[in-house]
């Protein structure tokens, strides 16, 4: 039974009239966020690396709500010149964006680089995100009460960067380590970006899905036995997301995740990550990095 004090989407207010991209939303917690805001009357891209896996998505949400007005449009956020592609075309057709929500991401693979060299997880959980937001700010700056959002994870625990070897050459490979920097990576970022944009009225906020059933898991084979008994449903695990996406008393820098034990399971409320990711030094190193990297520097006006 749902207390009446959780907060549910039913605490999401009508979206007529924004503009919101949701990354990796063909399937998951991306999926749920994409679905739950077209059916409160958003107008919600797509952005994915598969396009015919965004058109079933769309075709799924359209066939419930046959007034959903939603757009597919691709983006390989492992691939720098994908996303200033996306990014070219989203700055041509729009004159405003309202919500940037982070989600995509990639979850303890067998070791790869992306087209650009960079260790897979890092490269497009954080770099590809990082170069995403800084060229579509100026766009979200045009806009009154705009707001982004990244997807991290309570895995943000395992990381520790090691500046020296971003893409795992000279050391063992461990997947949840990586995982792991990429997501206190993602915690860095909302902490510096949020500091970048305090005079420019956009909010800039984080959340965490605890644990939730996704498709991301599909590397593990733990995971997918123990999602039976212990995982959230995606329409659940959503929620931290849109409460960051939408809530009206949010601060930028505020952390949203699921209220239970451990933050695996529950209805979203503020959290608090690590003391490692509140650390300002760092994220004015991975920052500085990460414009090194993806060779975009940060010009809001």
């Amino acid at each position: 039974m749902i207390n009446k004090n959780n907060w549910t989407a039913e605490n999401i207010p009508d979206q007529s009239g924004k503009i919101i991209i949701v990354t990796g939303s063909s399937s998951g917690i991306g999926y749920e966020a994409a679905r739950v805001l077209a059916n409160k009357n958003a107008k919600v891209i797509i952005a994915v690396r598969n396009f015919k896996k965004g058109e079933n998505a769309k075709a799924k949400i359209m066939s419930k709500n046959s007034k959903a007005d939603v757009r597919v449009m691709k983006i390989d956020l492992s691939d720098l010149s994908s996303i200033k592609d996306f990014a070219d075309e989203i700055n041509q057709k729009f004159e405003k964006l309202d919500l940037l929500i982070n989600n995509a991401g990639v979850m303890i693979p067998p070791y790869s680089k992306t087209k650009d060299g960079f260790e897979l997880q890092f490269g497009t959980n954080h770099l590809g995100h990082f170069a995403l937001t800084l060229q579509l700010l100026n766009l979200i700056e045009r806009t009154p009460n705009s707001r982004i959002v990244n997807v991290a994870s309570s895995a943000h625990k395992y990381g520790n960067i090691n500046f020296g070897d971003l893409s795992w050459e000279n050391r063992k490979y461990k997947a949840w380590r990586a995982y792991g920097d990429s997501k206190i990576a993602n915690l860095y970022f909302t902490k510096e970006l949020a500091k970048r944009l305090v005079d420019k009225k956009i909010l800039v906020t984080a959340a965490h899905p605890g644990w939730t059933a996704t498709d991301l898991q599909r590397h593990s084979g733990f995971f997918e036995f123990a999602n039976k008994f212990f995982a959230m449903p995606t329409e659940q695990g959503a929620l931290p997301t849109l409460r960051a996406a939408t809530d009206k008393n949010a601060k930028s820098g505020d952390y949203f995740g699921p209220d239970g034990w451990q933050e695996w399971k529950g209805f979203p409320v503020l959290v608090q990550p690590n003391a490692l990711a509140k650390n300002d030094a760092i994220a004015q190193k991975l920052w500085k990095v990460s414009e090194e990297l993806t060779k975009i520097k940060f010009e809001a006006n």
